[in-house]
C-alpha cells in the first residue's frame, strides 16, 4: 500500500541519508505510540462486554464529558484493529503500547466469569502486531475498572488488591507467551486523585480529604501484588518483564529561593513522588516531607490520625523494589513559586492544600489547543535526569509524550512536530547525561476519545474521521516526520517546517 499526502512543492523521501550529527538513537531503541482501550476500542457492550466507570458516568451524567459524546464508538478498533496494525506498519513502529479492557475480559470484574470473545479479541488484535514484528506492550490498568468493582468500593477497597491480581493473573496466563512487556498502571495520580480525591476522571468521587491517599495505597500494593505473581509463576517460562507508568511531568522552582525550592520539591511529591517512592525509593513507603504535613494538619483539622495512611513493615518491604522497569508518561512542565501573585488556593482538605504548593507556566512557553498542555523547554531532560539522581541507574521508557491540536486543524500539524523533535532532542540530551532510557511511545496512534475533553482534543499522528461510520484514518504531517525519525535513528538538523511532499511506502 503506497499513501501520499502533499504537504508543498519540497520534496523529503523517507530513505535514509548521511548523518551529519554523532547524535543517534541507538538500534535497540524501541520506538512506538501508544493507545487505551476506553478511548480507541468502542464496543462499549458487544460480545458479552461488561460495563466500565467510564461507561456508567459518560451514560449517567453525560453532562461532564465537554461535548457531551462518549467512548461508546470511539475510533472502532474493535472492528478496526486490522487497519490499526496496518497504520503500525506505514509508521515501522518496533512496538505499540495498548491497554486491556477488564470489562471486556472480565464483565463483572471477577474471574469466575470470563468473557472468551474479549480474549479472541485480544488474542487477534496481539497475533496481528506479531505477524509483523511489532513487540506488544501491553498495560493492564488504563482507567476503565468494570462498574461492578466500583459499586464495592473501587480502589478504596482493601479487597481490590487481590481483586487486581486475580485480574493480572489472568492476563499473564492468557497472552504471556507473546506479550513480554507488562504494564499494571497507567498514571496512578489521574486514577487516584482525579477520579477519588477530585472530580476530573471517573469516578469522579471527589473524597478530597481522604481519596487520593486511600487510592495511592491499595493501588501501589496491587502493583506490587501483580508484580510479584509475574516473578514467581511466569517470568521463569515466559522470560518477560513487568512494571508502572507514572505521569511525571516536571515542576522546578521558579527562583532559586529556598521557599520555591521547598514548594517544587513538595509538588513533586504530591504529583508523583506519592506512587514512585514506595517502589523505587530505597526507604519505601510514602514521602517523607508530605506524610509530615498531611500528618500535622490533619491534626488541626480535628481528625484522630494523619487522613494518610501509612505501610506496615510487610507491606513497605512487599512494594519497595517491585519492578523491572519505570514507565514515564511526560507532556509538560510548571514552574513552583511562592509568590503571592501566584498563590493558587484548594479545597480544604486536599491533596494540594496539603502540600501548600502553587503553580504556573510562562505565558512565553508555546501552549496547544487545550491550553493545559505547553511546549516547556528542556523538560524530559530535567525530570528524567532528577529521576536517575533519585532512583539510580534503572531503565525507563517514555511510555506516552504527545501534543494536541483543535478538532478543525488538518493534516498539516507543524505544531506537533515542532513538539516531537524537541522531545526527543531533550530525551537525547538526558541519554547522553547517562539515564537509560530503553523506549519513546508516542501519544498517540490515532485520534481517540479523550476523556473529559471528548473529542473535542486530537492527539493523533493519524486523523479520525469521527464523522464517517467506518472511522477512516489518515496520516498527518507528523506521521510522516515520526516515520523518518524511526527508520533512519537520528532526528534531522536540516528540517524545515515549511510544507513538504512526503510520501509512506509501508512495502504492503
Amino acid at each position: 500500500m503506497r499513501l501520499i499526502i502533499l504537504l508543498g512543492l519540497f520534496v523529503v523521501s523517507c530513505t535514509a541519508k548521511t548523518v551529519r550529527q554523532d547524535r543517534r538513537f541507538p538500534d535497540d531503541f524501541i520506538f512506538g505510540t501508544a493507545t487505551a482501550s476506553y478511548q480507541i476500542e468502542g464496543g462499549w457492550e458487544a460480545d458479552g462486554k461488561g460495563e466500565n466507570i467510564w461507561d456508567y458516568m459518560t451514560h449517567n451524567k453525560p453532562e461532564v464529558i465537554k461535548d457531551m459524546t462518549n467512548g461508546d464508538i470511539a475510533a472502532d478498533t474493535y472492528n478496526n484493529y486490522k487497519r490499526d496494525v496496518e497504520m503500525m506498519r506505514e509508521l515501522g513502529l518496533d512496538a505499540y503500547r495498548f491497554s486491556l479492557s477488564w470489562a471486556r475480559l472480565l464483565p463483572d470484574g471477577f474471574t469466575n466469569n470470563v468473557n472468551e470473545a474479549g480474549v479472541t479479541f485480544y488474542n487477534n488484535y496481539i497475533d496481528e502486531m506479531i505477524k509483523y514484528n511489532i513487540q506488544p506492550m501491553v498495560t493492564l490498568y488504563h482507567w476503565d475498572l468494570p462498574q461492578k468493582l466500583q459499586e464495592l468500593g473501587g480502589f478504596v477497597n482493601p479487597l481490590f488488591t487481590d481483586w487486581f491480581e486475580d485480574y493480572a493473573r489472568l492476563a499473564f496466563e492468557r497472552f504471556g507467551d507473546r506479550v513480554k512487556f507488562w504494564i499494571t498502571f497507567n498514571e496512578p495520580r489521574e486514577i487516584c486523585y482525579e477520579g477519588y480525591g477530585a472530580a476530573t476522571k471517573a469516578p469522579i468521587l471527589n473524597a478530597t480529604a481522604v481519596g487520593t491517599y486511600l487510592c495511592a495505597k491499595n493501588l501501589v500494593i496491587a502493583h506490587a501484588k501483580a508484580y510479584h505473581a509475574y516473578v514467581k509463576d511466569f517470568k521463569p517460562n515466559q522470560n518477560g518483564q513487568c512494571g508502572i507508568t507514572i505521569s511525571v511531568n516536571w515542576f522546578g522552582p521558579a527562583t532559586d529561593s529556598e521557599e520555591d525550592h521547598i514548594m517544587a520539591e513538595l509538588r513533586r511529591q504530591a504529583e508523583w513522588g506519592l506512587y514512585a517512592e514506595p517502589i523505587f525509593s530505597q526507604q519505601g513507603g510514602f514521602p517523607k516531607e508530605l506524610s509530615e504535613r498531611v500528618a500535622e494538619k490533619s491534626a488541626k483539622q480535628g481528625y484522630a490520625s494523619s487522613r494518610m495512611p501509612s505501610f506496615t513493615d510487610e507491606e513497605r518491604d512487599l512494594v519497595r523494589g517491585s519492578f523491572d522497569f519505570f514507565g514515564v508518561n511526560h507532556y509538560t512542565a510548571f514552574l513552583a513559586s511562592a509568590a503571592k501573585e501566584h498563590k493558587t488556593y484548594y479545597p480544604v482538605p486536599s491533596l494540594y492544600d496539603d502540600s501548600d504548593s502553587s503553580t504556573y507556566t510562562p505565558d512565553d512557553w508555546p501552549k496547544s489547543a487545550s491550553g493545559w498542555l505547553k511546549l516547556a523547554p528542556n523538560s524530559i531532560f530535567d525530570a528524567f535526569t532528577f529521576l536517575r539522581n533519585k532512583y539510580g541507574d534503572i531503565d525507563f521508557y517514555v511510555t506516552e509524550n504527545g501534543w494536541s491540536t483543535s478538532p478543525t486543524a488538518g493534516l498539516i500539524d507543524d505544531d506537533r512536530v515542532r513538539y516531537y523533535r524537541a522531545a526527543l532532542n531533550s530525551l537525547l540530551d538526558a541519554r547522553e547525561a547517562g539515564v537509560n532510557i530503553k523506549g519513546y511511545m508516542a501519544w498517540s496512534l490515532m485520534d481517540n476519545f479523550e476523556w473529559m475533553e471528548g473529542i473535542t482534543e486530537r492527539f493523533g499522528l493519524y486523523e479520525v474521521d469521527f464523522e464517517d461510520p467506518a472511522r477512516s484514518r489518515t496520516p498527518r504531517k507528523s506521521a510522516f516526520v515520526y516515520k523518518h525519525i524511526i527508520k533512519n535513528r537520528y532526528i534531522d538538523s536540516d528540517y524545515k517546517p515549511e510544507s513538504l511532499t512526503m510520501t509512506i511506502d509501508d512495502g504492503l
